[in-house]
């Protein structure tokens, strides 16, 4: 912390001039003085530094938080290019599936019909 500006001979004469002897006047100011060096007060200087320090670790985080999120945008549209592989491969899949029952659908009408053609020959 920061040391309070404080003026002895300012404050004996201000004492003196108040009616005090000089000697009160400078005991009183050798005690406000010595007050003030063990007090633990924040100047300005004091103050401002720890807004600096402040605003620092702010950003500091800020910048965590950006890379996060970006790392995270970058695994989403993974998982993203992901999910479309999966889509068009199973597309892919039911579009083989529908291919090979319409064959065997195909096949099994051709037998159906030949079938019924020999059963209409022998029946007349």
């Amino acid at each position: 912390m920061g040391q309070v500006a404080f003026d002895t001979q300012e404050f004996v004469e201000t004492l003196e001039n108040a009616g005090l002897p000089k000697d009160q006047a400078r005991a009183i100011s050798i005690a406000v003085r010595k007050s003030h060096e063990v007090a633990d007060v924040a100047t300005r200087r004091d103050l401002e530094d720890a807004r600096k320090d402040i605003d620092a670790r702010f950003d500091k985080t800020d910048a965590k938080i950006a890379d996060v999120r970006k790392d995270m945008e970058h695994r989403f549209e993974k998982v993203e290019a992901q999910i479309a592989d999966v889509r068009k491969d199973m597309e892919n899949r039911f579009d083989k599936l529908g291919l090979q029952l319409t064959v065997r659908l195909g096949g099994m009408l051709i037998l159906a019909i030949g079938a019924l053609t020999a059963i209409l020959k022998l029946v007349h």
